[in-house]
């Protein structure tokens, strides 16, 4: 039996990114010939975004070759009515277990439950799992067992969302917890009984902070959760430091640097460090005009630019009188470094 585990898209409009990136879902589901489609939670970005566009999910989930599995998530805890039709081939996964051969899927949907309340949740599974067979427990909430900062899961501020730590299901008999709310990356945690916790991360950047190529989860029951590498759009940090002392041209080094990444990397560009006007023909207004340039087609916002212009202090015979004595040590790069930039802020505080 094989399983394609997602989550945590948030759908707000037909034909947008995130609607794009789910139909590459399906198509990776049919390329891979899953048996299992299981999103963990917050398909849509909230209930009106359901409601929009329920009819075109209709068509996305149904006459497919394998089943979708929906969880309710923080945010589309209130789409998935009674009497709500989302396709032919799709599921809703509230309390009641589902059986697929022998392999049973049994959901935890979002509920704004915490502490004492998860815990009575968690232990009423029991009753659910089965004794042969595969239990597969499908989650959306906090993993309390290993630091995540507030923005890994979105823009969620600062309560806690159905937080559970691993030690809640080590006397259960399940298998797999399939799970959703953490956007940043693929991460899986194996518990004592052998049980895998896994996490996918989003398939397509939902804030900026999600960077890193995104990925899901494709594995056979009996087997260990496993990446798969996706497609879809993303954001990448891109840090360039410019070094008036080395022969290079900051927009042919930023040519480079956009030539290594996918074209559906958007990149979130910092250009920090100094460099000589003089020697490439550039002031820092026209330089900032031709980086923005460069990355307007790629960019995912505004470009943090940092760099100075360091030309007078360069051309000051006190400073070539420094650079002259430096060169004379025996220091490494780094450390020859690390005194020129002592210096170079030193007089630039005397400038100011």
């Amino acid at each position: 039996m094989k399983i394609l585990h997602t989550g945590d898209i948030h759908l707000r409009e037909y034909e947008d990114e995130r609607w794009k990136a789910l139909k590459s879902l399906i198509d990776i589901g049919k390329k891979e010939r899953v048996d299992i489609f299981i999103i963990a939670g917050d398909l849509f970005d909230k209930g009106v975004s359901a409601e929009h566009l329920r009819g075109k999910i209709r068509g996305l989930f149904s006459n497919l070759v394998f089943k979708i599995y929906l969880l309710p998530g923080n945010h589309d805890k209130d789409a998935y009515k009674h009497g709500l039709n989302f396709g032919n081939d799709v599921k809703i996964l509230r309390q009641e277990p589902c059986d697929i051969e022998t392999i049973r899927i049994i959901g935890l949907p979002f509920e704004e439950i915490g502490g004492e309340d998860i815990l009575e949740k968690i232990n009423s599974l029991k009753t659910k799992l089965r004794k042969d067979g595969k239990n597969i427990l499908i989650f959306h909430g906090e993993l309390l067992d290993t630091f995540y900062s507030r923005t890994d899961f979105g823009e969620e501020g600062d309560k806690r969302y159905m937080p559970v730590r691993l030690k809640y299901f080590e006397d259960l008999n399940i298998d797999y917890i399939l799970a959703g709310h953490f956007h940043t990356n693929f991460d899986v945690r194996e518990l004592k009984n052998g049980c895998y916790f896994v996490y996918p991360g989003s398939p397509i950047s939902i804030t900026k902070r999600e960077t890193g190529r995104r990925m899901i989860n494709i594995f056979e029951v009996d087997h260990p959760p496993s990446e798969y590498h996706l497609d879809t759009p993303y954001f990448e940090d891109v840090e360039i430091e410019l070094d008036p002392f080395k022969d290079e041209k900051p927009i042919e080094k930023l040519k480079e640097e956009l030539k290594t990444l996918p074209k559906n990397a958007k990149i979130l560009l910092k250009v920090k460090g100094y460099y000589n006007a003089r020697s490439i023909g550039l002031n820092e207004t026209t330089l900032i005009e031709k980086i923005k340039e460069i990355c307007i087609d790629r960019s995912g916002g505004e470009p943090v630019l940092e760099f100075r212009d360091i030309q007078t202090i360069l051309e000051d015979d006190l400073f070539k009188e420094f650079l002259k004595k430096l060169n004379g040590k025996d220091y490494d790069g780094t450390m020859q470094k690390e005194m020129r930039n002592i210096a170079i802020r030193a007089m630039m505080e005397e400038m100011s």
